[in-house]
Order: structure tokens, then C-alpha cells, then sequence
């Protein structure tokens, strides 16, 4: 995310919850006051997205004295404090809940995918996320998982070609899909990578047969059929498994031999890691 892109982030996001006003520090704290608060972590993880905390709070009010304490990527321990902050108490509450909801939001995804990496550690397979985001958090969902030792999928719709099984059946089936996204790719004078899923053996065969293809998903493939699978691509294409898979199994597709594994739950069954905003 860009520095404009973040700042027009924090700013929508402090409107939604400000409103009209933060009435109940209007009515219970004087205007003047002044104070100091620290961010305490209450459960251990990996910890993600100080520095966004760390604007949050200069765009509430670019006066605060914010000190970061640790730094985004680093094993964090209960009773660890990630940063403090310092100055207006009406801005300090103002912030709070933003700073709050985004780093718990990214720690946990951190931590979840900082999991699933040491998991399959060894192996040779990557860990990556998917577009099952929160609209909105998308860059920053995603940093996340590269802050866990993840790495991050397309983007959006823009940066890679990724044909799906409705994609195909509109299409009238993969050759078809496949012949028209080279044609269209070159027209258009684009570079793209071309990734196909594949719903069984039979449709691996299919999409080798039609070429030209960077990487295959090998969609909701049981163990059995990831290892022939892996077998028949060969060095011919990266390979992608996803669907069904849980730290329980991860280790297990990732000994077949693939490149890749999403896992959509990274980014939408999110457990957030537990801190808090602390006046001291």
C-alpha cells in the first residue's frame, strides 16, 4: 500500500468510527489533557503492522510522541509492550480502537501463517494466500502473510490470469480458455502469468495438452491424486495445491512435491492476536 493509499486508508476509517464526534471522551475529559498510554501484547505470536499503528496515530494528530518497540515480524511474548504513545488523551482515544484493529487483525494473520510455514518447512513448498480478503485491508492482509513468512498470491484481478472452473465452463473448457487468454494476452501486449485449476487427473492432462500454462491448481486433490498429479506436470508447470487444507495436513501435500499452497483461511478465518491500549 502507498503512503497516499494508507494515509486515505486511516483517514475513512477514523471518520466511520469518529462520526460527528468521540462523545465520550467530549463529555468525561478535558480538552487540555494530556497523557501516555503503551500497547501491551497479551498472547504470544508474531507481531505485524507497527508501522501503520505508528500512523494511525500521527494522522489523528501529528503531534503524538509515538516510540515503536519492537519491530513487525518478531516472536512476541505475553506482557511484551509493542510501542507507547504520548500527548493528547483525546487523540490517543480517538485512535485506539484503529491501532488496535489493524494490528491484531495483521498479527494474527501473521501467526497463523508464520504456522503453516513451519509446517511445511523443508519441503520445498511455499505457503500463500488467496483473494479471500477483507475489502479494504487487502495490501495490508497481505504484508501480513509476508510478515508470517508467507508469500503473497496475485494481488487482484490485474496482475496474474487465473482460470477457474467457471471460467472454464463459460469458456466452453479449458482448451478454449486457455487458446483465447494467449490471444488475448497478445493483442493486448501483456505479460502475465497463466495459471489453470484443474479439478481432477483427467483436467491436469487436459491443460498440459493445451500448453502454454505457468502454473497449475490442483483444486480439492486428495493426497493420493496430489502425488500423481505432481508426477505428471513434472517440471512442465508450477504446481498449486488448495482447498481442505489445514495445519493437520499441510506437511502432507506439501511432501507430493508442489510448489505452492494456498490457504484461504489466512485471510478469512482470522484469530486476531490479543493486546491492548493501556494508559500508564
Amino acid at each position: 500500500m502507498s503512503d497516499s493509499d494508507l494515509h486515505s486508508f486511516i483517514l475513512n476509517a477514523l471518520v466511520e468510527d469518529t462520526g460527528g464526534g468521540d462523545h465520550s471522551s467530549l463529555a468525561s475529559v478535558p480538552a487540555s489533557a494530556t497523557g501516555r498510554a503503551r500497547l501491551l501484547i497479551k498472547q504470544d505470536g508474531i507481531i505485524s503492522g507497527l508501522h501503520v499503528a505508528r500512523e494511525v496515530f500521527l494522522v489523528t494528530d501529528p503531534s503524538l510522541e509515538i516510540k515503536i518497540l519492537l519491530d513487525d515480524g518478531q516472536r512476541v511474548s505475553y506482557g511484551d509492550i509493542a510501542l507507547t504513545v504520548k500527548g493528547s488523551v483525546h487523540a490517543i482515544l480517538r485512535a485506539e480502537r484503529l491501532v488496535l484493529n489493524i494490528l491484531q487483525r495483521m498479527s494474527g494473520i501473521a501467526t497463523v501463517t508464520a504456522e503453516y510455514v513451519e509446517k511445511v518447512s523443508g519441503t520445498g513448498a511455499r505457503i500463500t494466500d488467496t483473494r479471500k480478503t477483507t475489502p479494504g485491508m487487502r495490501a495490508l492482509e497481505k504484508e501480513a502473510v509476508r510478515t508470517g513468512g508467507g508469500v503473497n498470491h496475485r494481488m487482484g484481478l490485474y496482475d496474474m490470469i487465473m482460470l477457474k472452473d467457471n471460467h472454464i465452463d463459460y469458456a466452453g473448457g479449458i482448451a478454449a480458455a486457455v487458446q483465447r487468454t494467449r490471444e488475448y494476452l497478445e493483442e493486448k501486449g501483456l505479460s502475465l502469468k497463466i495459471e489453470v485449476e484443474a479439478r481432477n487427473t483427467g483436467e491436469v492432462r487436459e491443460i498440459l495438452a493445451a500448453g502454454g500454462v505457468d502454473r497449475i491448481m490442483l483444486d480439492n486433490f486428495n493426497i493420493p491424486d496430489t502425488h500423481e498429479a505432481v508426477a505428471l506436470i513434472g517440471d512442465r508447470a508450477e504446481t498449486e495445491s488448495s482447498g481442505g487444507i489445514t495445519l493437520a495436513n499441510v506437511r502432507d501435500y506439501a511432501l507430493c512435491g508442489v510448489n505452492f499452497i494456498s490457504i484461504g483461511a489466512l485471510t478469512h478465518h482470522i484469530i486476531s492476536l490479543d493486546m491492548s491500549l493501556k494508559a500508564y
